[in-house]
């Protein structure tokens, strides 16, 4: 069947009801494709009303789903930082098997990128334990040193190509954001270094899907560009596994090759599947949290001034409020379990749940002057890893290690760094700066 079949069909679609068709939608809609066009400080005026008044509102489907549904009547939208963390830690109500982004994808695609992080107990309790290991403080030290190599790595290539710009203007997110997770990904997962870019690129198609300008118009050419990104990973994933079970290297393929869940191997599915999560978990969140502090940076100068004062005894800090700043990862959803409640709000079986990241880090009752850049804040208990529970970021200690060495070799060698206004690719799901040009050395 082609992809336009299955799209014309319904084949292999997600199939859940998700709310009563008779009940009223809150006069705010935060579905709709303009609200997701305008910046984060706009939404957040939005988010504001909401979280004071209806914090948890009856919305319509989001107008960027790929594919309609008849039976999805909308979703709960959860906006407030106690709310989002109570649906988190209700994973027995609140599911994440039938998918975590709002949107209503091929079942072929969920099952081939989200792994663990759509799946829930127990088989989600058995997968997520063996690859919790390579993601402990332990064994990022054991591999900070390539870390920090990788980030001398990327500032160099920036410095490089400001240099031999006419005006010293260069894309931050083409030559340097998008390069340091790619390059320490691919170096705990072991792969190939010719494979690295292309890996990097069809992950970014893959996660693309609300960007006409990357996947086309078209929704025929949209599958087609994200199964072919599917097809890829899960290809060289099988290759690359083969490999390492007839030669076994320290790499993260070895580890997943070699696993084994109550006597049994993981299928190459499952490491494929596993692969395209932790690439795409990998590169965007850290990705987009540089772009966007790098940013913040330049538009709040006093706090950069603060942290230059000293840079390596503060960078920890700062770090923690750049990621809640950027909130990478806007949304996550979660499905009804059965009919129960919120706070006093009756949420049937099968109804959607979209989680507001975007809006719980910006809830003064959770976060102390959420709107103001606080380099110093701490403690932070911002939730861009999660709000706790067994889904909270397995990479978080990653992420932190990759931030904390890149801005440090960055304000070392570029300390007046200045970062335009960014272009930001719209969706609802990632937070994604696409480009955004910046001065490393301005006159």
């Amino acid at each position: 069947m082609t992809d336009s079949e299955m799209i014309s069909s319904g084949t292999g679609l997600t199939q859940h009801a998700s709310g009563n068709p008779d009940r009223p939608y809150d006069e705010i809609n935060i579905s709709r494709r303009e609200f997701w066009a305008t910046t984060a400080a706009e939404r957040e005026k939005t988010f504001a009303v909401l979280r004071e008044q209806r914090p948890i509102s009856w919305q319509p489907p989001l107008e960027d789903n790929l594919l309609p549904v008849e039976d999805d009547y909308g979703y709960w939208a959860i906006t407030t930082y106690r709310h989002l963390v109570e649906v988190t830690r209700r994973n027995d109500d609140f599911l994440s098997g039938p998918g975590i982004v709002g949107d209503n994808m091929p079942t072929e695609m969920l099952e081939s990128a989200q792994s663990i992080i759509a799946m829930d107990p127990p088989r989600h309790t058995k997968l997520r334990r063996l690859v919790s290991s390579a993601f402990t403080p332990k064994q990022m030290r054991r591999i900070e040193d390539r870390i920090k190599a990788n980030a001398k790595r990327c500032v160099d290539n920036l410095i490089e190509k400001a240099e031999a710009s006419p005006d010293g203007r260069v894309d931050w997110v083409s030559e340097c954001g998008a390069l340091l997770p790619m390059h320490n990904f691919n170096d705990m997962m072991g792969v190939p270094e010719g494979e690295r870019e292309k890996t990097s690129a069809e992950m970014s198609t893959l996660m693309a899907w609300g960007d006409d300008e990357i996947t086309g118009s078209d929704m025929e050419q949209k599958f087609g560009a994200m199964f072919q990104a599917l097809v890829f990973m899960h290809e060289l994933s099988a290759k690359t596994v083969a490999e390492r079970r007839e030669s076994p290297q320290s790499d993260l393929f070895t580890a997943l090759a070699q696993a084994e869940v109550d006597g049994e191997q993981l299928t190459d599915h499952e490491i494929g599947s596993f692969f395209v999560l932790l690439t795409i978990a990998g590169n965007d969140t850290t990705r987009q949290s540089l772009a966007h502090g790098v940013r913040a940076l330049t538009t709040n100068p006093e706090q950069r001034a603060w942290l230059m004062e000293d840079l390596e005894g503060r960078v920890n800090t700062a770090v923690e409020e750049i990621v809640r700043w950027a909130t990478p990862i806007m949304t996550f959803r979660r499905t009804a379990a059965r009919d129960t409640e919120l706070d006093g709000v009756q949420i049937s079986a099968g109804d959607k749940l979209i989680m507001f990241y975007s809006s719980a880090n910006r809830d003064s009752d959770g976060i102390d002057r959420p709107n103001e850049l606080d380099l110093s804040r701490s403690p932070n208990p911002h939730i861009s890893f999660g709000g706790g529970g067994i889904h909270h970021c397995l990479g978080n200690q990653l992420a932190r290690f990759q931030l904390r060495a890149l801005f440090v070799e960055l304000l070392t060698r570029c300390p007046d760094i200045v970062a335009e206004e960014p272009e930001l690719s719209p969706g609802s799901f990632f937070h994604v700066v696409k480009r955004m040009q910046c001065t490393p050395f301005p006159a």
